[in-house]
């Protein structure tokens, strides 16, 4: 015999079943939609706010023609990014807090030539101690222009500043630079510690007095302070400058990649600090804008993430002894078809190998 309550739950027609649970879905799903609308609404106003403060502190300081005779444009987008060793921000503890020492001014601490177009993203890192051309420029001392000569791609910048840096490399690669941007110190330690710290995995304990770096074989979570003492150490480094220069890559995308996931994307409480540190000693070119940072800033995470290709420039040799102390010189081969590639926005051939 059939149970009465199975009966009655079979009935397609009953006023009490089916029906009933049909005519309160919809009002289910227009709470649901509601508190979808509600939510993104939230999450819009607040990155808008963000978005609005940060176009107003904007440093947008940097001339990139001010030296004029500059390259054609090419295919993509040539971003120069430039680590400069700024003390400000910080205060006198930090600067001994975090081995900052070293002479007033802001020099660079590392720079990478980031080009983005149709096959990708490609992070090209440019060695400080890069024997480059200089081209002519004003000499300060004695108000006269002084010759093309070598020196070391830093020596640009302590010469002229983000002007003369971005003059030099257009020069010596023949790309022509689209945007620049440049952090100090307190930046970059404010970054990583407001997403929580930069996760690396190191092959090697590394210790060095003068960066401060006393780290672990493994993998870790290094704080700000941490991750600037690896950034900048280089004496244990095999290849000196070349070596801190694939740390540097390194770091960067990991960093990039780690402050891109959700979590901190669509979190506003996460989002604000993190955006406020990069600004608080973010310098870029006068036409940069926010929606020109965030095409940066995926590009880096790209390479990271597995989509681009990160590359040093090539060198035929590095510690090679001149007048300026111990160079890493391109190979003129390699350097000029990596360049050239860039420049047709072709898919990069370089792999940027230690040299042969």
């Amino acid at each position: 015999m059939t149970d009465p309550l199975e009966r009655f739950a079979e009935r397609p027609s009953s006023r009490y079943g089916p029906r009933r649970a049909h005519a309160r879905q919809p009002k289910k799903h227009r709470r649901l939609r509601r508190a979808v609308l509600v939510l993104l609404g939230v999450v819009v106003v607040a990155a808008g706010g963000t978005y609005g403060w940060a176009e107003t502190r904007l440093d947008r300081d940097v001339d990139l023609g001010a030296y004029g005779d500059r390259p054609p444009a090419g295919e993509g987008t040539n971003y120069l990014i430039v680590g400069s060793d700024s003390r400000d921000g910080l205060s006198e503890d930090a600067v001994q807090d975090l081995r900052a020492g070293g002479g007033g001014g802001r020099r660079t601490d590392s720079m990478m030539l980031l080009h983005t177009g149709a096959n990708g993203a490609s992070l090209v890192s440019l060695p400080r101690d890069s024997w480059v051309t200089l081209p002519g420029r004003l000499d300060t001392t004695t108000g006269k222009t002084k010759r093309p000569e070598g020196d070391k791609l830093n020596a640009a910048f302590s010469y002229g500043g983000p002007e003369l840096l971005v003059h030099t490399v257009e020069k010596n690669t023949g790309l022509r630079i689209d945007h620049y941007a440049e952090i100090g110190f307190a930046g970059f330690v404010n970054i990583v510690d407001a997403i929580g710290g930069v996760r690396m995995c190191l092959d090697r304990d590394i210790k060095d007095e003068k960066s401060g770096a006393d780290l672990r074989k493994g993998c870790q979570t290094l704080n700000g302070k941490q991750a600037l003492a690896f950034v900048r150490q280089r004496h244990q480094e095999r290849e000196g400058d070349l070596g801190r220069s694939k740390n540097q890559q390194k770091l960067l995308s990991t960093l990039a990649h780690q402050a891109a996931r959700p979590g901190t994307l669509l979190d506003p409480t996460e989002m604000g600090p993190a955006v406020r540190a990069g600004l608080d000693t973010l310098i870029v070119d006068e036409d940069m804008s926010l929606p020109d940072l965030s095409k940066m800033f995926r590009a880096v995470q790209s390479v990271s993430g597995g989509k681009g290709k990160r590359i040093n420039v090539p060198v035929s040799g590095f510690g090679v002894p001149t007048s300026k102390g111990n160079v890493l010189k391109w190979d003129p081969d390699r350097s000029a078809r990596l360049f050239d590639d860039l420049r047709h926005d072709r898919p990069v051939r370089e792999t940027g190998d230690s040299p042969r």
